[in-house]
């Protein structure tokens, strides 16, 4: 990065200034959008850093992976409530799975890619899913404060 910041320097006297406002631009958007691309994990990238310790054995009752019978009953769930409440902590997972690097499309991305393993048929999320995963999330918040 620093080397393309020492070209952009150079360059940047030689260009009209007309030709220069739009190249940057460009370039901040290739960059940013390379970044993102590369920063958001998979869902079996996340299961196997974080997920794959509870969920390959079963650890405190955790479904194990692709166990269709386990699975069926959070299947019926849907995906924004199971994604919402492992997300917040459920029974004996911690709160994003102990993770808290991890973001809410990360996270959602592992549990739809374990549902599928199970044989679900659970998309990784889109905008529309994250907006349910969300409001879920805030309901279980509630949910649980009214519980203290």
């Amino acid at each position: 990065m620093r080397s393309f910041i020492a070209m952009l320097k150079q360059i940047t006297p030689c260009l009209p200034a007309r030709t220069l406002k739009p190249l940057v631009f460009v370039l901040g958007v290739c960059i940013s959008t390379t970044i993102a691309a590369q920063g958001i994990k998979s869902g079996e990238q996340v299961y196997t850093q974080a997920c794959f310790a509870c969920h390959a054995m079963g650890v405190q009752n955790a479904p194990k992976f692709g166990d269709k019978a386990a699975w069926h009953p959070l299947l019926k769930e849907g995906q924004h409530v199971v994604t919402a409440h492992g997300w917040v902590g459920q029974r004996g997972m911690p709160a994003r799975g102990g993770r808290a690097d991890l973001s809410l499309e990360e996270f959602a991305r592992a549990v739809a890619y374990m549902a599928r393993a199970a044989g679900g048929n659970w998309k990784d999320p889109d905008t529309v899913m994250l907006d349910h995963i969300r409001k879920e999330e805030n309901e279980r918040i509630e949910e649980l404060k009214a519980k203290q």
